[in-house]
């Protein structure tokens, strides 16, 4: 997206999420509003003119979304382009980057909530973080740690994203989380109302994805798993997020990936495929290795259990990417290099150039930081 000042965003260029429903008459005007934002956001600065051939939207449907738009205080008029011929020169209009900002919050870390400050390119201006409490102070250290980073904006707040481990239902309730001992909490409510400000909640590997969507410029058919005190993945189907008709879609954690029994796993079964791949189940074999030959070893047998887990998912889905998030000195080289050979063994690609490909984010542990700047960049302008 080329912008006035003449850089490029990190946003792919014209990619949305997709809409599974008909858009109605009665919701034109927000779908016009919606796709004018989205084209902005990823073009950059335009003239009327322009946006009104980009979309396919009269003239006078432009120019009076433009007037709304900046009595919102969600574009700003940028000064003329520079004139290259007779006539006026155009207006240029583009999204009011500078003045709005999101605050992301990720609690999926195994000993600190982080959470951030974020422009609405998706860049982190402010950042701070809280040890993990006792669960009796959850939810007193999140407020706190959003409060904090609000404070930190020094503009308007266009909106709080969060991304927490557990089954997480689309109104922003923790449905189960059974490391926080969270179960039917609301908490996108308990945090609105303490905020005043509007809040979504997703869990932590949903709202990775659509960083990896929106700035990692991903496949549209993409199976995100994201390693940390857990294991959890995020899906996207034709661009759309899929997270089941209980919410728990993506919950590959507590698969049994070893029917030759294994390390037991925190939820009381043995063979989980959080018990072998996990960081700290991870780290602690590792540690416990001999030599180096026994560290790749156990890496080797994580990636096949990851493999195992995943094949029946590329079959049924036709995933085209798997995206590995978390440690890379963990998850790179022979953990993925064995989930790819696992892969290949177990399913059936058309050809060889068609088969899944596997790679580690490029995003970091900002990954869930900016996929709740995207839950909020949609959920309150549309846009991804």
């Amino acid at each position: 997206m080329v912008t006035t000042s003449g850089t490029r965003s990190a946003f792919a260029p014209g990619r949305a999420l997709r809409h599974g429903v008909k858009v109605l008459p009665e919701h034109a005007r927000g779908h016009n509003r919606s796709l004018l934002l989205q084209t902005l956001f990823h073009q950059g600065a335009m003239s009327r003119a322009d946006l009104s051939r980009e979309t396919g939207l009269t003239r006078v449907t432009i120019s009076d979304l433009i007037a709304e738009l900046i009595a919102d205080g969600f574009v700003a008029e940028m000064g003329v382009r520079e004139a290259s011929g007779p006539g006026k020169p155009a207006i240029l209009v583009d999204l009011d980057r500078a003045g709005h900002r999101i605050v992301g919050l990720d609690l999926s870390g195994s000993d600190s909530f982080i959470g951030a400050v974020l422009t609405l390119d998706g860049d982190i201006v402010a950042r701070r973080e809280a040890p993990v409490p006792d669960a009796s102070e959850l939810v007193g250290t999140v407020v706190e740690l959003a409060r904090l980073l609000v404070a930190d904006s020094h503009a308007p707040v266009l909106g709080i994203g969060v991304g927490t481990p557990g089954v997480v239902d689309d109104h922003g309730i923790i449905l189960t989380a059974p490391n926080f001992g969270w179960a039917g909490f609301d908490l996108e409510g308990a945090l609105r109302e303490a905020l005043g400000l509007p809040v979504l909640v997703a869990n932590d590997a949903n709202a990775a994805v659509l960083a990896e969507y929106t700035f990692g410029g991903s496949a549209e058919d993409v199976l995100l798993v994201k390693v940390g005190r857990g294991v959890g993945s995020g899906l996207l189907a034709s661009g759309q997020p899929m997270r089941g008709s209980r919410f728990a879609a993506g919950e590959i954690g507590h698969v049994t990936v070893g029917t030759d029994g294994g390390p037991p796993c925190a939820c009381g079964k043995v063979g989980c495929l959080e018990a072998w791949l996990s960081v700290p189940s991870l780290t602690s074999r590792l540690a416990e290795a001999a030599d180096d030959d026994a560290r790749v070893s156990v890496l080797r047998d994580a990636g096949e259990r990851l493999g195992i887990a995943l094949a029946p998912v590329v079959g049924a889905l036709d995933v085209s990417e798997i995206v590995l998030s978390g440690p890379p000195e963990l998850l790179g080289g022979p953990l993925a290099d064995q989930a790819v050979e696992t892969l290949r063994a177990r399913t059936l690609a058309p050809s060889a150039d068609d088969a899944v490909r596997v790679r580690m984010t490029a995003q970091g542990q900002d990954i869930v930081l900016r996929g709740a700047a995207v839950m909020v960049l949609s959920g309150q302008l549309g846009v991804s």
